[in-house]
C-alpha cells in the first residue's frame, strides 16, 4: 500500500499541477481546432473528430464539464465563458428519456455552474427537472431505475445518475422522488455489489415479478467478472448517495468497494480493463484502462473526506494520489506525438474496438476533477503549530515552599525488606 510522506506530497503537487496545466492546453487546442458543434467522446489513433460510432451523447457534459473546472480553478473568464457556450446547447435534455445519464450530463455542467455564481433561477428548475426524468425510469417491479437498453436492465453506471433524482427531491422537498432513488440504491446495491465489494457491469430482471434473474455484462470480461469501470462507477456513486443523504448503508457499499480497489489494483494505482480478464490474449488484463482508474482516484478523494476511520481515510487518499501521480507521469497524452487527448491507455468498448487505448471523454473529465481535488488538498496550508505553552506560575505557593526539591532516585531507595509469613 503506497505512503505518501510530506516530501512526496510535494513532489506529487508538482507533478499533478504540471498535468493541470496540460490539460488546459490540450482543452484549448480542441476549441481552436473543431467546430463549435463539437463533443468529443474517444480518439482514433490520438486524434478526436473521428469518434463517430455513438449510441447515446451521454459525454456531451464532459467537455465544457472540464472547461467549468478551469474556470472555478483558474478565475479565468474564458474557461467560463466557453464553459457556458457548451453547456447550454444541452439543455433540453432535461427531458431525454432515451439515456440514463442525466447525471454525467448535468452535474458535470449545471450544477458546477451554479456553484461559480450560474444564474439560480436557470439552472435550478432544470436540475429539478433532469432529476423527474431520471425518475421515470423507475421500474416498479424490481424497484430500480432501467438502463437505455431496455426495461429489464440495471446497470452500475446508473449509481452515477441517481444522484439528480436524489438533488431533485431533495430541493424540491418531493418524498416520492426520495424514495425513488433510495429505492434504486438499495437495489444496486443488493443485485450489483457482491460480498467482496466487486460488482457486476447489468443486473437483468423478470418483468413479471421483478426477480432478479442473473448478472450480465457488456463491456465486462464476463457477467460474473469485475469490470474495473463499473467498480470506480460504484464507488464514486455510493459515496456520493451517501454525503447527498447521510445513509449509513451507501457509505459501508462504497468502503466495500474502496477496500476491493485497494487490494487488488496494482500498487502504482492504474486497473486492468477487468480484473478477472485472462492473462494474455485479445482481452488480457494487460490492458490498462485509466479512465477507470481517474474515475476511481476521484471517488477515493471523496470517500477519504467523510469516511470517519482515519486509517482508512489516509489508505484512501493516499492511495488516489499516487494513482493520480502514475497517470500524470507515465500516461499523459505528450508522451504520443500528436495526440489530442489529456489522458492515454482509456477504454471506450473493448469488443467493438472503439477508443482502446485512447482518451475517453469521461476519463479526460474525472481525470482533471480529481487533479483539481487533489492539487486543494496538497496546497491547503498545514495547520499552524500551536504556540508552547509555559509553566503554570508558583505563585499560590508560600515563599517556603517554592524552592524545588527533587524525589530520590531508585538507586538511592532503600531495597525492600522482605517479611518472613
Amino acid at each position: 500500500m503506497p505512503t505518501i510522506t510530506t516530501h512526496d506530497r510535494e513532489a506529487a503537487r508538482v507533478t499533478l499541477q504540471r498535468a493541470f496545466d496540460f490539460a488546459q492546453a490540450q482543452v484549448r487546442a480542441l476549441l481552436e481546432k473543431y467546430p463549435a458543434d463539437y463533443y468529443p467522446m474517444y480518439t482514433v489513433q490520438g486524434k478526436f473528430g473521428q469518434d463517430r460510432k455513438r449510441w447515446t451523447h451521454w459525454c456531451d457534459g464532459f467537455y465544457p464539464g472540464m472547461m467549468f473546472i478551469f474556470a472555478e480553478a483558474t478565475g479565468d473568464s474564458f474557461w467560463l465563458d466557453r464553459a457556458v457556450a457548451y453547456a447550454t446547447p444541452l439543455e433540453d435534455r432535461q427531458y431525454d428519456r432515451a439515456v440514463h445519464d442525466l447525471g454525467f450530463l448535468f452535474f458535470s455542467t449545471h450544477l458546477r455552474w451554479k456553484g461559480l455564481g450560474g444564474p439560480a433561477e436557470r439552472i435550478d428548475p432544470l436540475l429539478v427537472q433532469a432529476g423527474k426524468t431520471m425518475a421515470m425510469r423507475f421500474m416498479e417491479r424490481g424497484q430500480y431505475l432501467r438502463s437505455f437498453v431496455e426495461p429489464a436492465s440495471l446497470f452500475i453506471d446508473i449509481m452515477m445518475n441517481v444522484g439528480t433524482v436524489f438533488h431533485a427531491g431533495l430541493e424540491s422537498s418531493d418524498s416520492h422522488l426520495l424514495d425513488i432513488a433510495h429505492r434504486h440504491c438499495l437495489t444496486s446495491r443488493r443485485c450489483l455489489v457482491r460480498g467482496d465489494g466487486s460488482t457486476a457491469h447489468e443486473a437483468l430482471f423478470d418483468l413479471e415479478t421483478g426477480e432478479m434473474l442473473r448478472q450480465s455484462t457488456h463491456q465486462g470480461f464476463r457477467g460474473d467478472s469485475c469490470w474495473s469501470r463499473g467498480l470506480a462507477w460504484s464507488l464514486y456513486g455510493f459515496t456520493r448517495s451517501f454525503r447527498q443523504t447521510g445513509r449509513a448503508e451507501y457509505l459501508e457499499t462504497a468502503q466495500l468497494n474502496a477496500d476491493y480497489y485497494l487490494e487488488y489494483t496494482p500498487t502504482e494505482g492504474v486497473t486492468p480493463w477487468d480484473y478477472d480478464a485472462p492473462d494474455s490474449g485479445p482481452l488480457a488484463k494487460t490492458q490498462v484502462d485509466t479512465s477507470a482508474a481517474a474515475i476511481a482516484a476521484s471517488g477515493l478523494l471523496d470517500l477519504a473526506a467523510v469516511t470517519p476511520d482515519r486509517t482508512k481515510a489516509r489508505a484512501y487518499t493516499d492511495f488516489a494520489l499516487a494513482s493520480l501521480t502514475t497517470l500524470s507521469a507515465e500516461h499523459l497524452g505528450e508522451r504520443t506525438p500528436g495526440f489530442e487527448g489529456i489522458l492515454n491507455g482509456g477504454v471506450y468498448h473493448i469488443y467493438k474496438n472503439l477508443g482502446v487505448h485512447e482518451a475517453v471523454l469521461f476519463g479526460e473529465y474525472f481525470f482533471v476533477e480529481a487533479l483539481r481535488k487533489a492539487l486543494v488538498l496538497l496546497q491547503s496550508a498545514p495547520a499552524a503549530p500551536t504556540k508552547d505553552t509555559t509553566a503554570y506560575p508558583e505563585d499560590s505557593l508560600p515563599v517556603s515552599a517554592r524552592a524545588w526539591r527533587d524525589g530520590p532516585t531508585e538507586e538511592d531507595m532503600p531495597a525492600p525488606v522482605e517479611v518472613a509469613e
